[in-house]
């Protein structure tokens, strides 16, 4: 999307600490940009946060995320956006929750 950015994360342990990923996460991709291409101030404060209950499936997020370039009417299909990642198959069958 060329005004934000979809994540899907997973913590492994309990002492996974979501705001510290997003704090280091930001500053990587500040730090990046700066080095390269001199651009600053690229985040807005905060996120959103949307955490999965048990009947809430993975593979329906991830679909949402990727087929997210083609509700705004970017590309036609998932796949032609060139900024997604190549890691989730949609073309698989929707599971049901």
């Amino acid at each position: 999307m060329p005004d934000h950015v979809h994540l899907v994360v997973e913590g492994l342990t309990d002492a996974a600490d979501m705001r510290r990923f997003v704090k280091i996460a930001k500053q990587r991709v500040v730090y990046s940009l700066r080095e390269e291409h001199a651009v600053r101030g690229v985040w807005q404060e905060g996120y959103h946060d949307w955490v999965l209950r048990a009947e809430e499936s993975t593979e329906d997020v991830i679909r949402y995320v990727l087929e997210n370039p083609v509700r705004a009417r970017l590309v036609e299909k998932p796949e032609d956006y060139p900024f997604s990642s190549p890691i989730a198959d949609l073309k698989g069958p929707r599971r049901s929750h």
